[in-house]
């Protein structure tokens, strides 16, 4: 196996940590495996997303309504961001909660949601390059979203005065209701 697959307090939400091969050249490593990732209910993807962003950064909370909803494997190609994952599935006994992890080029860290989460990021680094595979396409009639501020769900963010899009500032709250 060349992954490990941890599930966090939010069982559904995996944390990934690929096996590293360093050595007197810098390291190699499979970023993906179709087959050991399916073993794990994750995939199958049709798009790739890549956000370069400045330290400070905040996106997010942002997902997509059925029928198109994403599931999405998250991962840091530079820099480091704190990952957050959001619970929005109300039949889930965990709805409401979050669950956030660093990842990083260096810690090679890679984090799974699946469809039913609100996704966000913040950049602890000078600049960070994040990539993430999703289930669906983008489709923007679908998209949605909750304020990263939110005081019902009241997410440690690590940072003082995130930089926030003004899409971003205008979400509603989970209590709004996300569809």
């Amino acid at each position: 196996m060349a992954f490990s697959f941890r599930p966090l307090a939010i069982e559904d939400v995996l944390l990934i940590l690929p096996d590293v091969y360093p050595d007197n050249r810098g390291w190699f490593k499979e970023a993906y495996k179709r087959d050991e990732f399916a073993m794990h209910g994750i995939g199958p993807f049709v798009q790739d997303n890549v956000s370069f962003s400045a330290c400070g950064v905040l996106r997010g909370l942002h997902f997509q309504s059925p029928p198109e909803a994403q599931g999405k494997l998250v991962s840091c190609l530079l820099g480091e961001i704190r990952d957050v994952a959001v619970d929005i599935r109300k039949e889930s006994p965990t709805f409401g909660k979050w669950v956030a992890e660093h990842l990083s080029a260096e810690n090679h860290r890679m984090l799974w949601l699946p469809a039913g989460f609100a996704h966000g990021f913040v950049v602890l680094s000078e600049t960070a390059l994040v990539m993430y595979k999703v289930t669906a396409p983008y489709t923007p009639e679908l998209d949605r979203g909750i304020r990263w501020n939110d005081p019902d769900l009241a997410i440690d963010w690590q940072i003082e005065h995130p930089v926030i899009s003004s899409k971003d500032k205008n979400l509603p709250f989970l209590k709004g209701g996300p569809e």
